[in-house]
């Protein structure tokens, strides 16, 4: 599950705030990619917010800040994590929600009129390059579903316990050598996400535990070497492993609310 949209959800809503500086955006993606590139989705866009067009060397993060001032000085940007069957968060059918839905993430900026969604990392060479496209958003749609950060974090613990039973009662959760290790290693490996200073403890605490819940998924996703499941055993793994799935999502989605609400409304600098 992806994490680079949260992180820039955070810093760019912070920096509209002045509780950043564009360097500390910039600093904070680093992880996710050595370099991020910038385009518009189409030629419109691009010339409406001074961004670089398709088919034309793409411009940096630094101009998509100044394409966010412009557009709403203090608007901030709210993340979406849609998924199959789970489109909660998407401004309506249109060409940012399609994309985001393939993506899996975004960010979307209702009071500046535009969603930007990550592509995958691009290995050029010994350069990691992650591309964020602009698109336009007409219409934001709905208010979003709000739910408060101490419920989603209890909605994720129990949804780790019931997954669990729901696993050992079908037979499927049983131990696999090294798997402890695994999710280790899992944790491990993910960029090392920064946060500003003043982000709020509660919701550090949630997307901590989201990050591995999202580590013990992936493990419990693996089969045995030599002892694939049958094919019905593998339908209901994935049936009782989609809850909390969601769970995660949901919870993700909440911290940064949370982290956005509280940045927004104390600038630090």
């Amino acid at each position: 599950m992806p994490c680079a949209s949260a992180t820039f959800t955070v810093w760019s809503s912070a920096w509209l705030a002045g509780a950043a500086a564009p360097d500390d955006v910039l600093d904070a993606l680093g992880p996710w990619a050595q370099t991020h590139d910038v385009v518009a989705a189409d030629a419109e866009t691009a010339h409406a917010h001074s961004l670089s067009a398709p088919g034309t060397p793409p411009g940096s993060v630094t101009f998509l800040l100044a394409a966010l001032r412009r557009a709403a000085p203090r608007g901030p940007g709210r993340v979406v994590l849609p998924a199959p069957g789970d489109p909660r968060g998407l401004p309506g059918p249109g060409p940012f929600s399609r994309a985001a839905m393939a993506a899996g993430e975004g960010v979307l900026f209702t009071d500046a009129g535009l969603g930007i969604v990550p592509g995958a990392v691009d290995n050029r060479a010994t350069d990691q390059v992650l591309r964020w496209t602009v698109h336009p958003v007409v219409d934001p749609g709905p208010a979003p579903e709000h739910v408060a950060l101490p419920q989603a974090e209890r909605d994720l613990r129990d949804q780790v316990r019931q997954s669990a039973s729901v696993l050992t009662s079908l037979g499927v959760a049983r131990h696999r050598p090294g798997v402890r290790e695994e999710i280790a290693a899992k944790l491990r490996a993910r960029p090392r996400t920064l946060w500003p200073a003043g982000m709020p403890a509660p919701a550090l605490r949630v997307l901590q535990h989201a990050d591995e819940v999202e580590a013990i998924l992936a493990a419990a996703s693996v089969d045995e070497p030599g002892g694939a499941l049958s094919a019905s055993a593998a339908a209901a793994r994935r049936e009782a492993l989609r809850p909390l799935e969601t769970a995660v999502r949901v919870a993700r989605r909440a911290a940064v609310t949370e982290a956005v609400r509280v940045l927004a409304a104390s600038p630090l600098v």
